[in-house]
């Protein structure tokens, strides 16, 4: 690009919304959601939550959780995805999520060892949302293998199709992937990268 095309593409390119124009889209916003809610036209509300991981994009509908997409994900192409296989009608509404946000933080600073938030499991269908359910009854700062979880499916030699749901898994955090380990020990993959699954693997052995 010449310094001719950079100073016109600079001319050409709108300014930058300021302090005031984005408190106003905001409140905009925050009204939006509400009138959505108020009119039953929201099927999925979603909010970004700062963590020790980076920040998550969180998204519920009506019936629970039903996606937490980590940094190294890209955040449009998951509402894309929402859209597409959930709801058209999917619109930022922070409030929705406050309760899901505030047991998350408490996790993080190591005070809350269980989820009470209702999840709704309708991206993981079929085995992948057996293998789910079993997820959520491994505990804290416990850890199980991919071939034990395939085990307690019933479908013992489906070892291969357990680290396929919890890479998939939509709701990671709420619903454990984390601690599912290879039979050697060692954390294996996650979502979120290996680096998101050791910490989250040492912050709750530290507990």
């Amino acid at each position: 690009m010449t310094e001719m095309d950079e100073t016109l593409q600079a001319r050409l390119a709108p300014a930058a919304p300021d302090a005031e124009e984005a408190a106003a889209l905001t409140r905009l916003q925050a009204v939006l959601a509400r009138r959505a809610v108020d009119e039953d036209l929201l099927d999925v509300a979603y909010r970004d939550l700062d963590t020790p991981l980076g920040r998550l994009l969180l998204a519920a509908t009506p019936a629970g959780l039903v996606r937490v997409a980590f940094p190294v994900e890209d955040a449009d192409a998951v509402l894309d995805s929402l859209a597409d296989q959930v709801s058209p009608r999917v619109l930022r509404a922070p409030g929705r999520l406050d309760e899901v946000a505030r047991e998350l933080d408490e996790y993080f600073a190591g005070r809350r060892h269980a989820f009470d938030v209702p999840v709704d499991l309708q991206l993981a269908r079929g085995f992948r949302r057996a293998v789910l359910e079993k997820l959520v009854d491994v505990p804290y700062a416990r850890t199980v293998s991919y071939a034990e979880l395939a085990a307690r499916t019933g479908s013992p030699r489906a070892v291969r199709a357990v680290g396929t749901a919890c890479a998939l898994n939509p709701v990671p955090l709420v619903v454990p992937c984390h601690r599912v380990v290879r039979s050697d020990g060692t954390p294996g993959s996650y979502r979120g990268g290996p680096d998101a699954k050791r910490r989250l693997l040492a912050l709750e052995a530290a507990a």
